[in-house]
């Protein structure tokens, strides 16, 4: 039995181009959830129940979003990519410091991961706008306002 042909009505080339996109999105948003979690576990200081909290809910928003990238990577016919060698080759996030950062440098570090996250959907978005690919680029949209957001969280804990 021969397996359908996905027709979609985006071409194969720029499915495949999205799905490459996507694995960027998707290496960038794991990475990020390790980290994360990481620090949750390791935070310490004067701060520590605040993030130890606020690391969580982010982590586990990081971590709900893995599935639905992931997912709409195979809605496009691709293979997503679930291994850490493959995150490591494909994100452009750096993997959590061996020793723990204080406190405020895991905050500084996690504003840069949101913004970098961020700045890999608002790449894509143009490729999957310009196929057509609306489901995608309501995914971008959602990503995006979340890492601002985030992003913007934790960019207030290191004002003074």
């Amino acid at each position: 039995m021969n397996t359908p042909r996905i027709n979609i009505g985006i071409s194969e080339q720029d499915r495949a181009a999205i799905a490459q996109g996507l694995s960027r999105l998707l290496a960038d948003t794991y990475t990020l959830y390790l980290t994360t979690h990481n620090f949750h576990w390791n935070v310490t200081g004067p701060m520590f129940n605040t993030l130890h909290a606020m690391f969580m809910a982010q982590y586990t928003e990081l971590w709900n979003a893995v599935d639905p990238i992931a997912e709409r990577i195979r809605s496009l016919g691709h293979v997503a990519p679930g291994s850490y060698a493959a995150f490591g080759k494909l994100s452009s996030l750096a993997d959590a410091p061996p020793e723990p950062p204080r406190a405020m440098d895991m905050v500084r570090l996690l504003v840069q991961g949101h913004e970098a996250v961020a700045r890999t959907a608002r790449e894509l978005f143009p490729q999957a706008d310009a196929a057509g690919d609306e489901p995608t680029a309501d995914l971008l949209t959602q990503r995006m306002t979340v890492h601002e957001q985030t992003a913007w969280m934790l960019r207030s804990l290191l004002e003074e």
